[in-house]
Formats: structure tokens, sequence, C-alpha cells
């Protein structure tokens, strides 16, 4: 959810857990905060619902963070695209690896809804004034699947991008996920122990 109304309309209909997921967040995001919009939502929803924190989760540190503001526990998306694990495109992963928190835009141009993504020659295309409108959902999806294709076939760095968080300027490096996990976790208890 992305706002306080959506997860008091997520628990009427019955929901066993609520994902609160901040701008930060990659993919489909919307307008508010995790910092602000988790504990909208944990108060909103009270003790009847167990609420993960998403959006701009990826260290310990932030782990901790989440905790503080009332959720349950956190959900994680986008540190996992670099794993040594992932299926992500060797192409795409030197992208995100030298990507910065400022990389990671909201853009029209992969679906034709709001999604943060790495910025990308396409995304910078769709931007531009004399650009076209995107297509609304699913079209805009159907036309980047076509051309992701591609992108991925001629091994194009220019156009190699993915949904992400903006996150992606702590993902530095290619790490098992084992590693990912150890760091969080230990991470997060030194932290709340400070």
């Amino acid at each position: 959810v992305g706002t306080r109304e959506h997860a008091k309309k997520q628990v009427a209909q019955g929901v066993d857990l609520i994902v609160a997921q901040g701008t930060e967040a990659g993919g489909h995001t919307g307008e508010i905060s995790t910092l602000v919009l988790v504990p909208d939502v944990v108060d909103a929803v009270g003790a009847r619902v167990p609420v993960l924190a998403a959006g701009g989760i990826g260290c310990g540190r932030q782990m901790a963070a989440a905790l503080a503001l009332g959720a349950q526990g956190v959900w994680t998306g986008s540190i996992w695209l670099t794993v040594a694990e992932s299926g992500t495109d060797p192409v795409v992963i030197e992208n995100l690896l030298a990507a910065g928190a400022r990389d990671a835009v909201r853009s029209r141009s992969m679906t034709g809804k709001p999604a943060r993504q790495l910025r990308t020659a396409w995304t910078e295309a769709w931007e531009r004034p004399d650009a076209p409108k995107t297509l609304p959902m699913p079209l805009q999806g159907i036309l980047y699947s076509e051309m992701a294709t591609r992108f991925s076939r001629a091994h194009s760095r220019a156009l190699a991008g993915s949904p992400v968080g903006q996150i992606v300027s702590r993902m530095g490096a290619v790490r098992a996920s084992r590693e990912v996990v150890r760091d969080l976790v230990e991470e997060c208890v030194s932290t709340m122990e400070r």
C-alpha cells in the first residue's frame, strides 16, 4: 500500500499482511516516503494486521529504523537484483552497480504508470519536452517489453535498465545472498543495541 487509506481498505478486505511501500521503492510507487508512510499505516491498522516496511531498505540500519517506526519487519526488493544468484542481465548489473540514488527515476516509460526504474536513454527519451505521451497501461508495457528484448539482445548498456529503488546507491558490488542477509541482520542488531 502507498497510503493510510489503502491500508484501511486492505484490512477491510481481510488481508493477512500489509506491505507499506514508500516512494523510494522500485517499480510502481506512490508519492509518500517510507519514513512518513510506515507510522501512518501502522497507526491506521493498529495491532490487527502486521505491517512490513518497504522502499529504500537495503541495510540493517534501515531495517532497525523500520522497526522503530512500528513495522513488524521489512520487505526488500532492489538489493536482490545484484546478488550473485540473481538472474539479472550482466549489462544491467553493470549499470546498477554504477548508479546513484538519483539514477532511480519515476517514469511512465516502462508501463504507462509511474514506476521507479534505472535512468537510461529510454527513460530520458520519454521525458524530453518533444516526446509523445506514454501509452496507457498495459499498452506502454507491451511496447517496452518488445524493446527490452531488443536492448538485451544488443547488449546496449545505454538502454539496459530495470525497475529499481533509490537504494541502488548502496548496491556497489555483486555479493552472495547469504552475505546480504547476514549483514542485514548483524547491522540491525548492532544498531538496535546502540
